[in-house]
């Protein structure tokens, strides 16, 4: 082999190993940059799950905010009603103690007219009147003024109403001042009971 040939040769084996090296450093360059990629993916994918992660923590904050809101407004509503109440029993006793010779006056139209306005707007905020006129008496209704014999009832049912009880919704408002009836005694001269 000549001086030329062993150049050419080795000018070859230069250019081949040349080209070898540049495949191995784009080797090694696609294989940074598909490991770049990764991470990119990777840190995508977490930035994405912290993204709706705290989303769903929002809309759960507001969620409960509006629940918190509401149930203050309730609890606004409820001690307001509440303070209310003793004024619209004060109207109840009034129209049941007015003298029938003051029921022509108009000023007794005009002050009816407030009271049927206080109910129809206590009514609208959802209070109602609890029934008691012949029910059994339940303690997380009523509350006992007293217990008294009565030959026409049953033992625990109610005789009757000393004040009105209220519920707002679901929630007892003022429970209902009742009587209840109570069994008889027995009698010493019954039936061989002693």
């Amino acid at each position: 082999m000549t001086k030329e040939e062993k150049t050419e040769e080795a000018a070859s084996e230069a250019t081949v190993a040349e080209e070898v090296m540049e495949e191995v450093e784009e080797v090694a360059e696609l294989e940074a940059l598909r490991q770049e990629l990764e991470e990119a993916k990777t840190q995508a994918t977490e930035y994405l799950d912290g993204w709706q992660r705290a989303r769903a923590e929002f809309a759960n904050y507001k969620k409960r905010n509006e629940q918190e809101r509401q149930e203050l407004f309730k609890l606004a509503n409820t001690t307001l009603i509440t303070r209310l109440l003793p004024i619209f029993d004060d109207f109840e006793r009034a129209f049941q103690t007015l003298p029938s010779n003051l029921l022509s006056f108009t000023w007794i139209d005009g002050v009816a007219l407030i009271y049927r306005r206080l109910q129809a707007i206590l009514e609208g905020e959802g209070l109602t009147l609890m029934e008691t006129e012949g029910q059994s008496f339940d303690p997380l209704l009523h509350e006992a003024v007293t217990y008294e014999e009565s030959a026409e009832h049953q033992e625990g049912q109610i005789i009757g109403e000393v004040q009105k009880g209220y519920q707002l919704g679901d929630r007892v408002l003022r429970p209902a001042l009742v009587r209840v009836a109570k069994g008889k005694p027995v009698s010493e001269t019954g039936d061989g009971s002693q």
